[in-house]
């Protein structure tokens, strides 16, 4: 008889702390930990978080984990020595990149030097035509050159990008067969592979970051594999990627650039859950953290996504990849004064180490987490008292920072760097929400990360958004969100067609080819075949345009004229226009396969509506709006049960975060234990 394991864990690696999230499949119960980040090994802070929730390995049934291995690679730019090599004449592919600049009005300012150093990208006869016809065969004694000078360099990983090879990979397929003769431990990416698509400086672009990450994220997940393996976990580690799904180790090692934004897809798959469990199909995520907040949006139970984003400007992946906006607005975000004299937040950010001012490690700069201990909406311990805050070291930081330049108080200095701080993530809201078509007040606003309940109200306030959902752990939102994936692989092939002229049987037969790779997949990652599901998408455009907008096709009986009215709706939606008249084509044909993995059960408790009793703690804290400084009730979360109301000004202070209820608002608890704030409903009761 098969040994039941009660537990299934989740690790989300941050930048300034490591979550844990526990749930026990017999009870029900959620439990968190959470430990200091350990940026040198990640490793590290992971198998110190399993220690502090002592977690037992053979007890675990599943063990999913969200990274920052690859993110903090690319931003580090710290690569194994690495090649590329490309079709004669296509070697500065990556440096003329698309003609664009982010800072776009300064001269001077150049984009970052491509991954690959111009001196190791090499050059190889060889050319096949658009259609997929051979113009030139590859010249293999010129590939063996290139291969022997690449193994005296000791080029540990290599990208191959021919030009067109997503039309006939035939030339790249024979270029990895000599690489792997010639160099037998190098990794090789080629770019039919990982983007068969026809954009080249998409696909060279998708393709070199693949090959850079390789070595280092096949090493990180192979010792970490081991280790849990060691201490009695005898399942498959589970990786969380960018497009809201999970790999196991044997695919990460193919497709390790999936990694990159692992854990801010966590946060969004955790939006979602929350939010469709609350009874609402649209959302924005707010997770804040200690050095910058995520923003996601959860549309008619669906989270946003795109097919093109960047760690840094002029390097694109195009894999899919749940849309978050990211900016530098944490705990640990520092105010400053401009040139002009207006006070700025962020994203200047004193990070893990040293930290806020108050932490006393060696911060000098007034943050956030500085501002919130000065208005007393911090008290003076976090994480259970294991991290301690001096409020007066607090006040110092924000005079000398903030207060004796301009001229003003210490405490209107510290809320109006918090209101700062609210400005830029409502305004990022804005762009990700009002920018693309959607009303924020048709949404409800779900807050997460260890400083997010301390502001979501507020910012709420300033979108006009009526209620805001705190998690019951919302220091550990991702961590939470890596427990609830499903395994999924995205899998795309050009097909550029007017949909009036297509072949209904060849379009048949293509996407057999797709399902037929994807079942190969999900059988090496062992799931069973009733687990597998499939949807077909097209990516769509009106003829004459280039880019073009993702729909999935739906099952009915008339299938490609439902997605072509899909299409027209989605770029109204999006562009404001739709030409319903106008001739469509296809572009490009994908299809999303998930391995289904059982959802963790989550706790649900009986709501019995009653006012929350006046807890014996209060401590002056300061809302302007309030008349100043007040004595406010300091409510233990775990005291709160299920049907609890209570008005604001109130804090509820818990292991992994803080909640501010501003003056006006309503707090109430449900029945998965989310607070609910509802914004300017305060009673007199």
């Amino acid at each position: 008889m098969t040994e039941t394991k009660p537990f299934r864990v989740s690790v989300d690696v941050g930048g300034t702390f490591t979550d844990v999230a526990i749930v026990n499949t017999e009870t029900h119960e959620l439990s968190v930990a959470k430990v200091p980040s350990t940026p040198d090994d990640p490793m590290k802070a992971v198998m110190n978080g399993l220690k502090s929730a002592d977690v037992q390995l053979n007890q675990v049934e599943v063990f999913s984990h969200g990274t920052t291995v690859a993110t903090n690679a690319l931003i580090q730019r710290r690569f194994p020595p690495a090649a590329l090599i490309t079709t004669k004449g296509f070697r500065d592919v990556l440096e003329i990149r698309d003609g664009t600049k982010d800072e776009l009005w300064d001269a001077y300012h150049d984009v970052p030097e491509p991954y690959i150093r111009r001196r190791d990208r090499y050059e190889v006869e060889e050319r096949i035509d658009f259609d997929g016809a051979e113009v030139t065969p590859l010249d293999e004694a010129e590939a063996r050159r290139i291969a022997g000078i690449l193994r005296r360099k000791k080029i540990e990983t290599v990208a191959i990008c021919f030009i067109n090879s997503h039309a006939n990979a035939s030339h790249e397929e024979r270029m990895a067969e000599i690489l792997r003769e010639e160099l037998p431990d190098a990794a090789i990416s080629t770019s039919s592979e990982i983007l068969p698509e026809i954009f080249e400086h998409d696909r060279f672009s998708t393709t070199v970051a693949n090959a850079v990450l390789a070595p280092l994220v096949s090493g990180y997940v192979n010792r970490l594999s081991r280790q849990l393996e060691e201490g009695g976990y005898d399942g498959d580690l589970l990786l969380l990627h960018s497009g809201g799904g999970s790999m196991t180790p044997e695919m990460v090692s193919r497709y390790p650039v999936r990694l990159a934004a692992s854990g801010i897809a966590a946060g969004a798959i955790a939006v979602q859950d929350i939010a469709t469990r609350c009874g609402y199909s649209n959302a924005i995520g707010l997770e804040m953290g200690g050095t910058s907040t995520d923003i996601a949006l959860v549309y008619e139970g669906d989270i946003r996504i795109t097919k093109q984003w960047q760690v840094e400007y002029g390097f694109p992946i195009c894999f899919p990849s749940i849309e978050v906006g990211t900016i530098g607005a944490g705990g640990g975000s520092e105010a400053w004064i401009d040139e002009a004299g207006s006070l700025r937040n962020g994203p200047q950010s004193a990070g893990a180490d040293p930290g806020p001012v108050c932490y006393e490690r060696g911060g000098t700069e007034a943050t956030n987490t500085d501002a919130n201990v000065t208005l007393g909406r911090l008290g003076t311990e976090l994480i259970g008292g294991a991290l301690k805050l001096n409020p007066d070291a607090a006040r110092e930081a924000v005079n000398k920072t903030v207060a004796d330049p301009l001229g003003l108080d210490t405490e209107t200095a510290a809320e109006n760097i918090v209101q700062v701080a609210n400005a830029n993530m409502a305004d990022a809201v804005r762009l990700l929400s009002i920018r693309r078509g959607y009303d924020p007040r048709d949404f409800v606003l779900v807050v997460g990360g260890g400083a997010g309940a301390l502001h979501g109200a507020e910012v709420a306030r300033d979108l006009s958004i009526p209620t805001v959902v705190v998690p019951p752990h919302p220091g550990v939102t991702s961590a939470q969100g890596c427990l609830l994936v499903d395994i999924r692989h995205d899998i795309t092939k050009m097909y550029q067609a007017p949909v009036d002229e297509v072949d209904t049987a060849d379009l048949r037969k293509e996407f057999q080819a797709l399902i037929s790779e994807a079942r190969e997949r999900l059988h090496k990652e062992h799931v069973p075949e009733e687990r597998m599901k499939f949807k077909l998408t097209a990516s769509m455009r009106y003829r004459g345009q280039w880019r073009s907008l993702t729909v999935e096709i739906p099952e009915s009986d008339n299938p490609l004229d439902d997605a072509v009215a899909m299409f027209h709706d989605e770029h109204e939606r999006e562009y404001s226009f739709a030409d319903r008249e106008g001739a469509v084509e296809f572009y490009q044909i994908g299809l999303i396969a998930i391995g289904e993995l059982e959802n963790p059960p989550f706790k649900h408790y009986d709501v019995e509506e009653h006012e929350a009793e006046l807890p014996e703690t209060t401590r002056p804290v300061y809302f302007s709006a309030h008349g100043g400084w007040a004595d406010v009730p300091i409510y233990h979360r775990p005291d709160l049960k299920a049907g609890a109301k209570l008005n604001g000004p109130a804090i509820i202070d818990q292991f992994d975060a803080t909640t501010v209820i501003p003056p006006g608002d309503r707090a109430e608890i449900d029945e998965w234990s989310n607070i609910r704030i509802h914004i300017g409903k305060a009673t007199n009761a």
